[in-house]
């Protein structure tokens, strides 16, 4: 096989992103005589890369501002400088443009990475007023629907993603996003019990956002310092909302037993991963919303594989994974009995059997690595 070109793309998400370059870009380097380019937004480029893959950090801009738009024009020039043969685009604002490129170049094959169902988040959110989130859930919506005859093949993060998206047409594979083992783990005892005396450490990672429970996170270590004091908790990750990064900062403020890393800035995964391993009890305390109630949590992966505890909020498709995996408890963040709640957890043990293989990537590698072969075969 000739060299081929893939380029992953994702606008908002910078080229060290965890499903962009560690998952999707690492597995397609193992394609023999592929070269592997990553743009995303600007990061420093990591150490220990294999050779064949590639760091376009040409995206460096604030997230409502003008750069945004100038972005896209960044981007259709370094697909004229790179002349990839196959494109996996991971925002659907990079459709256009990579639709104008393969117009230009025969033989181009797209690939859209479907990480979220955006225009279900935009109406089903409450980032932005009424009428102008149905509008650009609208503009979203139709963004898609008019690339999708020109797209090759989808990949879809969540399974309800083929249920819910109308476009598809049978061409898409799941690839969801499991957890990609670290060979830097440390050991992991099994089964897992909370500690009787050092610090009860409580960590919520990832997206900073009222949608996902941050207050809710905040409340419960509240909560739980009634009834052991020693409780910590860690938020870590990133907030868009520059509204609900304010009011966060200043309620954490006097409050010492909650430590707040990152905030108004990208956060290394390393360092969450490390903030996992060093933490008693996951929280993912997501508010009831239609655009995660089927949807399945990255971090959820990344919890269990690393044995943490989880208090999950309840929903049946969540329960199932954790509590049949004894890997914590599903509860109502809304209705907590805290004293009851806190005797559960400190007299049980959990991963009684183990992690479960089922998170991990391996899995979802094989799949990705079909449906790309396949493509490869075209061009």
């Amino acid at each position: 096989m000739s060299e081929k070109r893939i380029l992953l793309a994702s606008l908002l998400k910078p080229i060290t992103d965890t499903r962009l370059y560690e998952k999707l870009g690492i597995s397609l380097s193992k394609i023999p005589g592929a070269s592997i380019h990553i743009a995303g937004y600007e990061a420093p480029i990591p150490s220990g890369a294999p050779a064949s893959v590639h760091f376009h950090p040409i995206f460096r801009f604030q997230r409502l501002s003008l750069g945004r738009l100038f972005a896209q024009r960044d981007y259709f020039r370094l697909l004229q400088r790179i002349r990839p043969q196959l494109v996996i685009v991971s925002t659907h604002e990079l459709l256009l443009p990579t639709l104008l490129y393969q117009t230009r170049y025969s033989g181009v094959r797209i690939v859209y990475d479907i990480q979220e169902n955006y225009s279900l988040n935009l109406r089903a959110q409450h980032n932005y007023s009424r009428p102008l989130k149905h509008l650009l859930a609208a503009t979203v919506r139709g963004i898609e629907r008019l690339s999708a005859g020109s797209i090759d093949h989808f990949l879809l993060a969540e399974r309800s993603y083929a249920d819910e998206i109308p476009f598809l047409g049978g061409r898409y594979t799941f690839v969801e996003n499991k957890y990609k083992a670290n060979q830097q783990q440390s050991f992991i005892s099994i089964p897992v019990h909370l500690p009787a005396t050092d610090p009860l450490r409580l960590l919520y990672s990832g997206t900073i956002a009222e949608e996902y429970g941050v207050w809710e996170a905040i409340e419960l270590a509240k909560q739980l310092q009634t009834v052991r004091p020693d409780t910590k908790l860690t938020i870590i990750g990133y907030c868009a909302n520059s509204h609900t990064l304010t009011q966060l900062r200043k309620i954490c403020e006097p409050l010492p037993f909650v430590d707040l890393i990152g905030g108004g800035k990208l956060v290394p995964h390393q360092s969450i991963l490390q903030q996992i391993q060093e933490s008693h009890i996951g929280l993912l305390p997501y508010r009831p919303n239609a655009s995660t109630f089927r949807c399945i949590p990255t971090k959820l992966y990344e919890y269990m594989a690393h044995a943490l505890p989880i208090l999950i909020q309840e929903n049946p498709l969540w329960q199932g994974i954790v509590e049949g995996n004894d890997a914590g408890r599903s509860i109502n963040f809304s209705q907590l009995n805290t004293a009851a709640l806190y005797e559960d957890l400190s007299t049980s043990s959990f991963y009684n059997e183990g992690i479960p293989e089922s998170i991990y990537w391996e899995s979802e590698e094989e799949e990705l690595l079909k449906a790309i072969m396949s493509l490869l075969a075209q061009v």
